[in-house]
């Protein structure tokens, strides 16, 4: 992280706030241009300093932190937020990837998470911890598993990438939750191999993580 990252604060709680800077304060890189206590004061702080992200609590007085991300995001801006939390349901996280966050992050994150949020948002990069990529995966696995929200699928030559047989199968364990390790004894490879055909599948779909990899493959039908 070569650029100076500003960022604006908002939780109601002031020993959080204070928290968050403190484990942020000795990043050079790093600059708190402001803080909010509710979602109202987040907007105007927003509009005050133009930070290019908003860490921003969901629970809050006056107006709440994925009400006040929707705004924010309801017309063009720089800033980019992530939102902080001390819940991992499900409802939670999806409305806040509704409301256009770019990042969810548990309140129990460690520094060098923060710190690799920050950063992948920053570079506009989306970022949810592990624990919460699973629920959005599991979430995006059970609506494929509804018979009425199934797309046609879609024929090979249909695509604009082109998997071969191995690909589609690797694809569709890694959505059933699979691990590398898990994929490799169910297919009778070599963890290795396995890491092989997965970096390739997710070049050929232009997708970074197993996220993106799920929504691309629930666009093209594939799933």
């Amino acid at each position: 992280m070569n650029n100076m990252i500003r960022i604006v604060l908002a939780d109601d709680h002031t020993i959080v706030r204070d928290g968050i800077k403190y484990l942020l304060e000795e990043e050079e890189n790093i600059s708190i241009v402001g803080e909010a206590s509710n979602g109202q004061e987040a907007l105007e702080m927003v509009a005050k300093t133009e930070p290019d992200i908003l860490i921003i609590d969901i629970r809050m007085p006056v107006m709440n932190g994925i009400e006040a991300v929707k705004i924010l995001n309801s017309k063009p801006t720089k800033t980019k937020a992530i939102v902080l939390s001390m819940h991992d349901s499900e409802e939670y996280i999806l409305n806040s990837i509704n409301a256009k966050a770019m990042g969810y992050l548990l309140k129990d994150s460690g520094k060098d998470e923060i710190l690799k949020a920050i950063d992948k948002v920053f570079h506009n990069e989306k970022y949810f911890s592990g624990a919460i990529s699973n629920v959005i995966i599991n979430n995006l696995l059970e609506k494929k598993q509804q018979p009425e929200s199934i797309p046609t699928p879609k024929s090979k030559q249909d695509l604009p990438f082109q998997l071969t047989k191995k690909e589609f199968q690797i694809l569709k364990l890694i959505l059933s939750g699979k691990t590398n390790k898990e994929i490799s004894e169910e297919l009778q490879n070599s963890t290795r191999t396995i890491e092989t055909h997965r970096f390739k599948l997710m070049k050929k779909m232009h997708v970074k993580n197993s996220i993106e990899l799920s929504a691309k493959a629930s666009q093209f039908g594939l799933i």
